[in-house]
Parts: C-alpha cells; structure tokens; sequence
C-alpha cells in the first residue's frame, strides 16, 4: 500500500484513483536438510508472497471537483473598490505580462544589470537613461501595431528567417533590426568640410515603418543634407 501511495503521489493522481490489489501466496515443500529425500523425512514449507494489482477505477466526482478549480488563482489587489472594480482588477490580471514583458526588455535587451557605478545619483542616472530606452522601444511598438490594426495591414521582410511571413504584430526589437543595415557615409577634405554625404536608400518596408511612425522619409533624408562650413 505505501508503494502504491508513492506511486500516486508521484504521478499527482493522489485521491483521482482508485487501485485493487490481492495478495498472492505459492507454498513450496522443501526437506530439511542435505541428501535425497525420504517418507519421513523432516519436511518444511517456503512460501513466496507478491501483491498484485488487479484493477484500478478512475474517481469522476473528485477528478470533476479537481478539474473545476483548475486554471483559478486567487489574487488580493490592494487598490480599493472605489479604484478598480473586480471586472478592471481582472482585466490588470490578465495584461500583468505586458508589465513583466517591460521589465524582461529591461534587464535583457539594455542590460540595467550589472551595473558599474557606485554613487547613488549615478545609479539614478543611468537608471532614468534605461528606461527612457524602454520606453521609446514600447511606444515605437504601440504607433506601429495601432497603425497596421487600423488599416488592417501586414508588414513584411521582419522575419529573415521566413521571407513569407508577415505581421501584424511586430516587435520593437525586430523594427529596429529592420534598419540595422544603414549607414551614412561622409568624406572630408583636408579642411575638414564635407565634400560627400551618401546615406544607404531605404527599402519599401523601412519607409513603410517610418510613414506609419508619423516620420516619413523627408527626416531620413534630412541626415544626408548638411550646409558647407556648419
């Protein structure tokens, strides 16, 4: 019966089964003693005992019972009534991964963590520096999904690694890889003045991004133009 139990327990079926056994005995005779055997002879019985389970017979009230609590998890806000009813508390519930998602973006992808400074304006600093980079990372992300939600569109070519597939939904981090390969490319004289700026042409889908941004490719280019002498 313990066996049975650790089994159960193992498996976290404890309580959802129900397991019949019976005992099993085979009684040998052997004679006491060496040499060949005689009528009256001292004789003694091994007996071999095993359990054996015969039947095992699913408990449906306790696993229906088990079934209607999954998936609930009880959750105290500490915002009053007046503040966020239980519908809103719900809905925060349920949107708490964007909030996670924030700070995995923050420890990830501008890497707040280790961080080399001692002094306490310092780690304010650099601190306030990161989040601002996170959240000119989350509002870039927001402008684009509400721009292709509104239009019902798809931006291609954020996915190197499926040329065919297409999003509605693309990622701050995938927007920025998507101009990762621009460059502007300025020669000097011996003066020191600018004798050529020569900025990479962008592609249907950067103008794409930077249109539905409330950019536009005017303020791209604008990086190539510089006056003589300034």
């Amino acid at each position: 019966m313990a066996a049975i139990a650790g089994v159960l327990t193992a498996h976290r079926v404890d309580g959802l089964l129900r397991v019949t056994w019976e005992k099993q005995v085979e009684q040998t005779p052997q004679d006491v003693g060496r040499g060949r055997g005689a009528v009256h002879r001292e004789k003694r019985v091994i007996q071999n005992i095993r359990s054996h389970i015969i039947h095992s017979a699913r408990q449906e009230d306790t696993i229906a019972a088990r079934r209607q609590r999954f998936g609930w998890q009880a959750f105290v806000p500490n915002a009053e009534h007046t503040r966020l009813s239980l519908q809103d508390a719900g809905l925060c519930s349920r949107h708490a991964y964007r909030i996670e998602r924030l700070f995995h973006r923050l420890k990830s992808r501008v890497h707040i963590a280790p961080l080399f400074v001692k002094r306490h304006e310092h780690i304010e600093g650099l601190t306030y520096l990161l989040t601002l980079g996170v959240r000119v990372c989350t509002v870039t992300e927001f402008v684009l999904r509400r721009s292709l939600e509104t239009a019902q569109a798809k931006l291609p070519g954020l996915h190197p690694e499926n040329k065919q597939k297409q999003t509605d939904k693309p990622t701050a981090e995938r927007i920025l890889k998507a101009f990762s390969d621009i460059s502007l490319t300025i020669i000097k004289n011996a003066a020191g003045d600018d004798i050529l700026r020569r900025l990479t042409p962008l592609s249907g889908v950067q103008e794409d991004i930077l249109q539905r941004l409330g950019l536009g490719a005017t303020l791209y280019g604008q990086l190539e133009i510089q006056a003589i002498g300034t």
